[in-house]
């Protein structure tokens, strides 16, 4: 097959924002928030080329100390943006994310990159930066809600072994949902990437596989260090 990538034009690239356009045409003309659609587009473009340009630098500087610097930060803002939904208690429940996601993310991170995929070198930035990323950003939103349904839970005096379990099975949904649709619904963008760059479909399926089970692994093991560390009276505290 094909081994090489299609290249996008900067004109073709501009051209792909004629539905866009459309689209926040159509927005202002019924009294819609139009500017809010054009925020987020100028804020998606910015993000993206910078990210482009960043990701350039940190491939070609090739130290395993910028990569795990990349990877604390990356640790630190998912740990911030995870506790959105309970900022009141963010500076109290931040070491506890924090811990949870470097944690159960760290942890299934290393047995795929080391174990399974087996990239040399340990730290090779072209795979252990979007795989932690993908990890990270999962294990986050998967914290996010467990966080929410946990501080709700035990508001209502729910007993902490069935607020547990109710945080857990809410905060699970959206990974089992996701594990239910791979393939059936929806081809995943690593998956649609790989083919698109002219690798073979039964490749990309193998590493597919890999990393829903590195984002179900890291998810669930994120979920539960955070709830039984949360199990603490300080948590429960600040719920009553």
């Amino acid at each position: 097959m094909n081994e090489t990538v299609q290249l996008i034009p900067t004109s073709n690239l501009v051209l792909a924002l004629i539905p866009v356009a459309l689209v926040i045409t159509i927005m202002s003309y019924w009294s819609l928030n139009a500017k809010a659609a054009i925020y987020s587009i100028m804020r998606m473009l910015v993000q993206l080329l910078l990210v482009g340009y960043v990701l350039t630098t940190i491939f070609a500087a090739d130290h395993s100390w910028v990569v795990m610097l990349v990877m604390l930060v990356m640790v630190s803002a998912a740990s911030w943006i995870a506790l959105g939904s309970v900022k009141a208690h963010r500076a109290e429940l931040y070491l506890i994310v924090f811990v949870s996601i470097a944690v159960g993310c760290g942890a299934t991170l290393m047995l795929i990159t080391q174990v399974v995929i087996d990239i040399s070198p340990w730290f090779e930035p072209r795979y252990m930066i979007p795989l932690a990323g993908m990890t990270f950003a999962n294990a986050m939103n998967s914290v996010s809600l467990a966080a929410e349904r946990l501080l709700s839970e035990v508001k209502r005096e729910c007993d902490y072994s069935q607020a547990r379990i109710n945080a857990f099975q809410a905060a699970f949904i959206p990974t089992t949902n996701a594990m239910l649709a791979v393939g059936l619904v929806s081809l995943p963008g690593m998956m649609t990437g790989q083919i698109l760059s002219g690798v073979s479909p039964i490749t990309a399926a193998h590493y597919q596989i890999v990393i829903m089970c590195m984002i179900f692994g890291s998810a669930g093991l994120s979920i539960i260090c955070f709830l039984w560390l949360s199990r603490s009276r300080m948590v429960q505290s600040l719920a009553g």
